[in-house]
């Protein structure tokens, strides 16, 4: 495994999909099934080969398969993990710290590694989440053991307003977009004087920070509520912010939602559409007396009496925030 002293890697996000951008290796998981972009990526690769799923890693084996021309990088890097209701923030930074430092060994020539974000398609804090894959990434440029020609790593995220919004955290954590290889370089040059502290915990600490689950239907016309109305505001009152995306999941993901609930401080709920996923969430979040906030963009869509528990009715997306951020600064008072 290589030692790398004095070198500098440029850490940007670009918005691409993987299949086609250029990078000598992609990173990708296996959570012990084919998800989204794995799959993509699996498929383009042994399309027309048969049944070859076997040759997959396990959790914490790692894959290196040639693309042979089939993506526009080299080589995909399949990293094993437990399965995706398993793989949370801890198991983010080691999933990036693995691919980092297995390159290290099997492909010391990488000069361009690409990697996706995970945890917010399934779930998953977006910041908390991006937070602990750049701090695995970090912990092994920061220990040395990486390829020995490495320049350059990219976050290629196809969704723009992720990306953005992504972007706005590496600046805060990387101001000069670069990873230092040295332990005294990396400490005083490359991130601002809060962030070393900041990701020596974030991920292994994560679990234990208190989240807001949010039930709300998934529909494209609800993202920027999400992201601009509700994420915002739960971040800045001190809490990860959470929801299910049903899309994302095979098999458990009701479970998965009980486990969470179970587990908030507090549940939002916006019920707006009258969804019925949102709806049942709701009742099984008032029969284990979770504190719930209900949100509604209209009352008519209000399906019953909703007498005696905390109702935001919003029209636009900037008014939901500030009452959100009121709402949450009182229920930590009390």
């Amino acid at each position: 495994m290589a030692q790398q002293k004095g070198r500098t890697i440029a850490v940007a996000i670009e918005v691409d999909g993987v299949l086609a951008f250029r990078a000598d290796v992609l990173a990708v998981k296996y959570a012990q099934a084919l998800y989204g972009v794995d799959a993509a990526v699996f498929a383009r690769i042994f399309a027309g080969t048969g049944t070859v799923k076997h040759l997959l890693p396990s959790p914490r084996q790692c894959k290196l398969v040639e693309t042979g021309g089939r993506l526009n990088c080299g080589a995909v890097l399949f990293v094993g993990v437990e399965s995706l209701r398993r793989f949370g923030y801890p198991e983010i930074r080691e999933f990036a710290q693995r691919a980092l430092a297995t390159l290290g060994e099997l492909a010391p020539e990488t000069r361009h590694l690409a990697l996706t974000v995970h945890g917010p398609g399934y779930g998953l804090d977006e910041v908390e989440a991006f937070e602990s894959e750049i701090a695995g990434l970090f912990d092994t440029v920061n220990g040395g053991t990486f390829p020995t020609v490495l320049e350059r790593i990219t976050i290629v995220e196809i969704d723009r307003g992720r990306a953005a919004r992504l972007r706005k955290t590496l600046a805060r954590l990387l101001p000069d977009g670069l990873m230092h290889s040295t332990r005294e370089a990396a400490r005083l040059g490359s991130l601002d004087s809060k962030a070393p502290g900041h990701l020596r915990a974030v991920g292994s600490a994560s679990i234990v920070k208190p989240h807001v689950f949010v039930a709300m239907p998934f529909d494209e016309d609800m993202d920027d509520v999400f992201h601009y109305g509700i994420q915002g505001a739960v971040n800045a009152a001190g809490y990860l912010c959470e929801r299910a995306d049903i899309s994302s999941y095979t098999g458990d993901i009701v479970e998965w939602i009980k486990e969470r609930i179970v587990t908030a401080a507090l549940v939002i709920a916006d019920l707006s559409t009258a969804n019925a996923n949102v709806y049942l969430e709701v009742g099984f979040a008032w029969g284990r007396n979770k504190p719930t906030l209900l949100l509604v963009r209209d009352l008519t869509d209000l399906k019953f009496d909703v007498k005696g528990h905390r109702c935001i009715i919003y029209k636009k997306i900037k008014d939901l925030e500030d009452a959100l951020r009121k709402e949450l600064a009182q229920l930590k008072d009390h």
